[in-house]
């Protein structure tokens, strides 16, 4: 998967930073020309991961979210979410439909959403040590070298 553009960049895990994250890689990936519909499920399967860092990773506190995309050949997008937070204990369960940590209004569909909308997602996780989720996202567009 040869990379045409990335970028990086990191945000505090406060909610009023997830529309600006999922506005930029959006923005950014936007570069492939993909359709409307390709440019929502990115920025829905995103949202959800921000979303997951800041409910769940740093519950408690304020914390960074590391943020990484890359534009690759073939209309490809890889979209990396990394946290320092708590870490899951269990990935098999916590990809579980319905299944949540927290009570209350949490739907336990965030991973379920991102796997919805995007063609891979691989989860990394260690408890204390934080959680790196990847999206890949192949679009209709082209990228090109420029």
């Amino acid at each position: 998967m040869k990379i045409l553009n990335e970028f990086r960049m990191t945000a505090e895990s406060k909610s009023v930073n997830e529309s600006f994250v999922r506005g930029t890689v959006a923005a950014f990936a936007a570069q492939l020309d993909p359709t409307l519909e390709e440019i929502a499920d990115i920025k829905t399967a995103v949202s959800e991961a921000v979303t997951n860092c800041i409910v769940h990773a740093y519950a408690h506190c304020v914390g960074k979210i590391y943020i990484y995309v890359a534009i690759c050949e073939g209309g490809l997008v890889k979209i990396k979410i990394r946290d320092k937070g708590c870490g899951i204990a269990d990935i098999k369960q916590a990809r579980t439909p319905l299944f949540t940590t927290s009570g209350g209004e949490r739907a336990g569909l965030g991973f379920a959403v991102m796997e919805s909308f995007c063609d891979k997602v691989y989860v990394r996780s260690k408890v204390g040590c934080g959680t790196t989720v990847t999206l890949i996202k192949k679009t209709g567009g082209r990228a090109e070298n420029g």
